[in-house]
């Protein structure tokens, strides 16, 4: 059985399982949950081997520390060695049934093993591997009393009878291991399947020539069963990382986030812009000069990477020979800018208001110039004057014919008649001078 990892970790590692060529079904149990690792191999026959080694994962699994510590990881074992007694006491599995146990935490640079019986744990350091672990069997404790080699060991007839399991003593205790790793170690944790069929010096090369823990493991348990497989195979292979990598990688998270950070302000920037242009190029106007004329635009003026943000609303009537001459030439130069299209109606109004004023203003100078320039008409009273002076000439003409045309009779009287008629002021008196004059020369 399989226990997938239950929570993140620093460590980068690899699992494989496998039954081999030999067994029927697989007794072993492992469980990946960083920073627990565990290896466990049943032993008991007709599947109680695999109950027991699944009790106890589940049980180490249930009670192991948080975090890397020696004594209360070997308590969970223990616990997990009275949970497989008590399992078989109550019919669960058969009488008898046990496992071996390796399990191991590892967190930074600290690594702790609580383990029972032949389940191995080796690590790769600088390219040197060694055992951790001692086994509980029979042939390690005549390895260590000098009685054979580890070469005869691994060929002994008893090399699969251990002394120490899981499940067989309530008092039995694991053995424990408080190490300090560096970055750039590796872990292994294997069951007997794989340390019986591959001596040390072949797993240290596998551990050393691939770089992905999960491709060792696979290529450990294949070799293994490729050179017979005569037992279930179970590895765990756990890279350490150590604080170096622990700070690397929170320095590249960190990176990470501060880099995700900066785009969505960038982002963020880049909408707000483009956000306050498009509000500027749809509601700013400006005024320029287009034939001779004053021409409205809404937008912006120019091109901005080859793009236009503005179009002709209308050429107004304003020519700019109409306007002032510092006016005109803003227009005709770089144009007059305003927040509005109303705002630029407003300026063309003004514009044509300040024209018709000055036109209007022209016209009247024009016709006061032209009254100032008019001849003078004469008066009445001259007229009336003019008239008496006609009328006494007249008048005085025909008293003097009429006293010419009466010379014999009397001359005195005629003139003296005309000169009375021509003295006076009325017109009319002449003539009656006149008519008296004749008058009394006839009746003279």
């Amino acid at each position: 059985m399989a226990r997938a990892k239950r929570k993140k970790s620093g460590a980068t590692f690899g699992s494989r399982t496998d039954v081999g060529c030999v067994r029927e079904h697989n007794e072993d149990s492992l469980a990946v949950a960083p920073p627990l690792y565990v290896v466990c191999d049943g032993m008991g026959g007709h599947a109680a081997g695999e109950v027991a080694s699944e009790i106890a994962v589940d049980v180490i699994c249930d009670r192991a520390p948080a975090h890397p510590d020696a004594s209360a990881l070997g308590q969970a074992v223990e616990e997990a060695n009275l949970a497989i007694i008590r399992a078989a006491r109550e019919g669960v599995g058969r009488a008898g049934m046990g496992c071996t146990c390796t399990a191991a935490m590892l967190e930074k640079d600290k690594l702790v093993i609580a383990q029972v019986g032949d389940s191995r744990a080796y690590l790769l350091h600088k390219g040197q591997m060694q055992q951790l672990t001692r086994d509980h069997s029979l042939v390690a404790d005549l390895i260590e009393a000098g009685q054979i080699t580890e070469a005869e060991a691994r060929v002994h007839p008893q090399r699969s009878v251990i002394t120490r399991a899981l499940g067989s003593d309530p008092r039995t205790q694991p053995d424990l291991f408080e190490i300090t790793v560096e970055a750039g170690d590796r872990l292994l944790l294997c069951s007997d399947g794989l340390s019986t069929m591959l001596e040390d010096d072949q797993i240290a090369k596998i551990l050393a020539n691939h770089s992905e823990p999960q491709r060792c493991a696979a290529q450990l348990v294949n070799e293994a069963v490729g050179r017979g497989g005569y037992d279930n195979v179970t590895v765990i292979v756990v890279d350490v990382t150590g604080l170096a990598e622990q700070h690397r990688r929170k320095l590249t998270r960190k990176s990470r986030a501060t880099a995700i950070m900066l785009a969505l302000l960038l982002v963020a920037i880049i909408a707000g812009c483009a956000y306050g242009f498009n509000y500027l190029a749809s509601n700013a106007a400006y005024l320029v000069a287009q034939d001779g004329k004053v021409a409205v635009y809404q937008g912006v003026p120019g091109d901005i990477f080859g793009f236009s943000f503005n179009h002709l609303d209308r050429v107004t009537d304003v020519a700019l020979d109409d306007l002032q001459p510092g006016t005109a030439n803003r227009l005709r130069e770089e144009g007059i800018k305003v927040d509005s299209l109303e705002a630029a109606n407003s300026l063309v109004a003004e514009y044509e208001k300040e024209i018709a004023d000055r036109r209007a203003s022209e016209e009247e100078a024009a016709r006061a110039a032209a009254e100032a320039n008019k001849p003078e008409e004469p008066a009445k009273g001259a007229e009336g004057a003019g008239g008496s002076t006609a009328g006494g000439t007249q008048g005085g003409t025909d008293a003097q014919g009429a006293t010419g045309g009466s010379q014999s009779a009397s001359p005195s009287s005629g003139a003296g008649s005309g000169t009375n008629g021509t003295g006076t002021s009325n017109p009319g008196t002449g003539t009656s001078g006149a008519q008296e004059g004749a008058s009394g020369g006839t009746n003279r």
